[in-house]
């Protein structure tokens, strides 16, 4: 039999009826322990839950305590790896549950990262703030930077010998701006020596698992806040990390004495939306297209950023959105012509259109980067990652575009 292509895998792969009554869909497992049938078991589960042997071979993980594993998780993860052909994947409570255990388990005291600017706004917070307690140093650099520029920068921080990790988000939160997954893996593999390899990890969730896949590109690891496209509800917070097995066994084992696992509930919410993945994002991708042509036109509106519009505009970009992006997605940031008390009006004359943070859902959100997910980084700072005062973001859902683009015109009219 032929390989099925993810959608078709996303109904059944990794769930056995016979064991859960025959039941068509998987159970949620809502129980803390498990049972053993035997001491021997729960010693043999045991020990390879703790790494103090290696598994045999077609050996399956024991089930021994949610904490550890759960059949739902299991499940979940093993599907979660089909669109970007991962080894293996990790499920968390939260996107930044995903991030900040990838940070905590791959980075020590003295060590340094560098990371693109812009990340999403509490990425941002996390690796200036929270990680300096730690000892660890961060450096940012602009997108458009070439590697040259950034490895002088490393040095001339003294950085050279102890960077451990190159943290990217492409595309960029909320400017859309494009990082080279390629380009970061060479910058990786610069600083990178027999001792120490410098992991690139990437924060695809702008693109979602369809529309991007950097470990097909050089990423080491990548994360999603699965809140948004994979559970693309807004009804449930969740993240994910995904990449080859040893290093997502590190991950997991962070992920265990972090206890921030996602729950069986999540993780059963999860695999529904997983379902209807493709069709909800290719749908939220043709809207958006609609949408940008029309706010391309309007007299109201000073620049859009949308990725489909990168030919001609910036050739370097466009060479990277060819690559390595599938499609132009479905965020759309615009600055508005009057500044932030036009932005401010913008969003509060939208009706079918929500206000609200957040993106990749069912629902179109609307918001304003600068005072709202980007506002703890100062303004000179957003100044110089294209983040304006009257900017807004949208995140485009699965409405008819004819009433989304009234809902737009509308409230810019006005």
């Amino acid at each position: 039999m032929k390989k099925l292509h993810p959608e078709s895998q996303m109904m059944s792969f990794g769930y056995k009826p016979e064991l859960s009554e025959g039941a068509v869909k998987c159970p949620i497992f809502q129980t803390s322990t498990f049972v053993f049938q035997t001491a021997e078991h729960g010693k043999s589960f045991f020990e390879l839950a703790y790494g103090l042997r290696e598994k045999g071979i077609n050996e399956e993980m024991g089930l021994i305590y949610s904490r550890l594993n759960n059949p739902d998780l299991e499940i979940l993860e093993n599907r979660l790896c089909l669109w970007d052909e991962a080894e293996d994947a990790a499920s968390f409570v939260s996107g930044m549950a995903a991030i900040s255990t990838t940070f905590m388990e791959f980075l020590k005291p003295g060590d340094s990262l560098i990371y693109s600017k812009p990340v999403y706004g509490g990425t941002d917070y996390f690796l200036n703030n929270i990680l300096p307690k730690f000892g660890i140093k961060t450096i940012g650099f602009n997108t458009g930077v070439s590697n040259e520029d950034i490895i002088k920068t490393v040095k001339e921080h003294n950085c050279e010998n102890t960077l451990a990790m190159v943290y990217i988000e492409t595309p960029a939160n909320p400017t859309n701006s494009l990082i080279d997954i390629e380009e970061a893996k060479n910058l990786a593999k610069y600083f990178s020596t027999d001792e120490k390899e410098v992991l690139l990890v990437c924060d695809n969730t702008y693109m979602g698992p369809l529309w991007q896949h950097p470990l097909k590109h050089g990423a080491d690891l990548v994360i999603y806040s699965a809140t948004k496209y994979i559970g693309g509800h807004s009804d449930i917070v969740a993240g994910a990390v995904l990449g080859n097995r040893e290093l997502i066994t590190r991950v997991k084992a962070m992920r265990t004495f972090y206890g921030s696992m996602a729950s069986p509930y999540t993780a059963w919410l999860l695999m529904r939306s997983l379902e209807t993945l493709q069709i909800r994002m290719e749908k939220q991708a043709k809207n958006a297209k609609k949408v940008a042509e029309f706010l391309f036109d309007h007299p109201s509106v000073e620049k859009v950023y949308y990725l489909g519009f990168l030919l001609g505009n910036d050739a370097k970009s466009h060479k990277i959105f060819k690559k390595q992006c599938k499609s132009a997605g479905a965020m759309i940031s615009f600055d508005i012509k009057g500044g932030e008390k036009a932005a401010f009006k913008f969003l509060n004359i939208l009706k079918l259109i929500k206000l609200a943070v957040s993106l990749g859902s069912t629902e179109s959100l609307a918001e304003h980067p600068a005072t709202m997910t980007h506002s703890d980084i100062t303004t000179t700072e957003q100044n110089e990652m294209g983040i304006t005062e009257n900017m807004v973001r949208l995140s485009i859902g699965v409405e008819h575009y004819d009433d989304l683009i009234d809902d737009i015109s509308n409230a810019l009219n006005a």
